[in-house]
């Protein structure tokens, strides 16, 4: 069946009313597409009736809940775009984001952990008015075309973060892509585990909303307790998975996780970073039914732009797995260091789901933003090689490339290499400056699957067989495990600081 949704609201209310069964499952048990209609409406109603700024954000805060889904729609059904803050975050980031985004209304699904000036609307409140009735809702405000749906706040260089602002066409033209691409069947089950924060979260809200399927949400607590995670995972039947691949390589110390004990989870989708060979090669082991699609894609160009599918033949064939090809209605180029087209450098993103820029700050929005023949196109810092088909592999950051002795060095490159070998699990490589803020050594961390005698040295020579000698790390400590942002990632930033500063 080919979806071509005109209208994401319109479409998630149509499913919601011929739809008798449950959208979401959470900690406080099942939640029905009738509550999900019912209450967005109501709410949508009451924060029309509190007259806020025609358009003005609101900020969203919460954590994996029906009430933080709820609470996010019905802003959007009112008239404002929301902006997602997850609970687990530190309390100057929302201090940050009300800063910089001005918003009209703090919507709290839980507790606030601050008090701030901007009008709070507490949980209490909100479901106080889940079945508000005294005025209409007024769907000729609802979000629409190119005003701002969502926008999410990723880290900035400078630590100040930025608000990229997603449209109603920009998340239109990702589900439409995702609803007819990635052979997804209506009534999905699938697992919603990355936070409302991260952009990762859209891939699983709403292409299965839209599709009138259910959301297996798990909450933070039990993605960081390994043993609550892996008994709770079996038991919500999974058809389909969202998740970065560091989630699901903690998934695969579980060895119960395979076919035999999730019987219908036949759809893996990976986005936030680079899934390996090694990865998908062991989960391809473990679940022979099931498709796995690598996709790649910047928050500033809604979620995802390109996708793959990786077969048995895929892995045989790269040492590094591409990040898929183009989606329809997307065109991708590389430019070189000269700002001339190649067939590699910085990747350029042109189509209908690129963003209007950064919330309230022209500066950085004008960095990384430009018109290319009549279509908004984003400058998005990753490195990557296009070949001939059209496929395209990703080659790391122009932020995480660093010159060693003259050599023109990717830390992502020698990651890679380094998580290839067979006693390593994950692997992060971090600079460390001299003198003149030049770099004069590379120090890797490992997580190894087995024991070494001695591991540096072993690790060393192993790497030699694949990399160039100055790529090698001068250092190569092994950890039992690797600092994680919020959003699941590794975190090199924690990492660089440790070694420059406390070394």
């Amino acid at each position: 069946m080919s979806y071509q949704l005109t209208n994401i609201l319109t479409a998630i209310d149509q499913v919601a009313l011929n739809n008798p069964d449950y959208c979401y499952q959470d900690d406080q048990g099942t939640h029905s597409y009738q509550d999900l209609y019912q209450q967005t409406n109501c709410l949508a109603a009451y924060l029309q009736s509190l007259s806020l700024p025609a358009g003005a954000p609101v900020i969203v805060y919460g954590d994996q809940n029906f009430l933080m889904v709820v609470t996010m729609l019905a802003a959007v059904k009112a008239g404002h775009a929301y902006i997602p803050v997850d609970a687990h975050s530190p309390k100057e980031r929302l201090i940050q984001i009300n800063e910089i985004a001005h918003p009209a209304a703090i919507l709290g699904t839980i507790d606030l952990p601050v008090a701030l000036e901007t009008l709070t609307i507490n949980a209490d409140q909100l479901r106080a008015h889940l079945d508000y009735q005294d005025t209409e809702l007024d769907r000729s405000q609802s979000v629409s075309g190119d005003q701002n749906f969502y926008i999410i706040f990723t880290s900035g260089t400078t630590g100040v973060p930025k608000g990229v602002q997603i449209s109603h066409n920009n998340l239109l033209s990702y589900v439409n892509w995702t609803v007819n691409d990635f052979n997804l069947h209506d009534k999905i089950r699938c697992l919603s585990q990355p936070p409302y924060s991260f952009d990762l979260s859209v891939m699983d809200l709403y292409p299965t909303l839209v599709l009138g399927g259910q959301l297996l949400a798990i909450s933070h607590d039990t993605t960081e307790n390994f043993g609550k995670l892996f008994k709770v995972l079996p038991t919500l039947d999974l058809e389909e998975w969202v998740s970065t691949p560091s989630f699901v390589e903690l998934c695969l110390l579980d060895k119960n996780f395979n076919q035999q004990n999730y019987p219908h989870l036949q759809h893996f989708l990976f986005c936030g970073e680079e899934l390996t060979r090694s990865t998908a090669k062991a989960l391809l082991q473990r679940f022979p039914q099931a498709q796995i699609f690598n996709t790649y894609g910047p928050t500033e160009a809604c979620v995802a732009v390109t996708a793959i599918e990786i077969t048995p033949q895929v892995i045989e064939q790269n040492q590094r797995l591409p990040i898929g090809f183009a989606k329809p209605d997307t065109s991708i180029t590389a430019i070189d260091e000269n700002g001339h087209d190649s067939f590699e450098g910085e990747l350029i993103i042109s189509g209908p789901s690129v963003s209007k820029g950064y919330l309230n700050n022209p500066q950085k929005t004008a960095a990384a933003f430009f018109m290319k023949d009549g279509t908004l196109a984003y400058r998005s810092g990753d490195l990557g090689s296009i070949k001939a088909d059209g496929s395209i592999y990703y080659r790391g950051r122009t932020d995480f490339q660093i010159k060693l002795h003259g050599y023109r060095i990717e830390l992502e490159d020698i990651d890679q290499n380094l998580s290839a070998l067979p006693a390593v699990d994950q692997a992060i490589t971090v600079p460390r400056y001299g003198a003149n803020h030049k770099v004069n050594q590379i120090i890797a961390y490992v997580v190894l699957n087995q024991p070494l005698a001695n591991p540096s040295a072993t690790l060393k020579e192993q790497l030699s067989q694949n990399v160039m000698e100055y790529m090698i790390p001068q250092r190569i400590e092994v950890r039992e495990q690797l600092p994680k942002t919020a959003n699941g990632k590794i975190d090199r930033k924690t990492l660089m600081a440790e070694v420059n500063n406390h070394d």
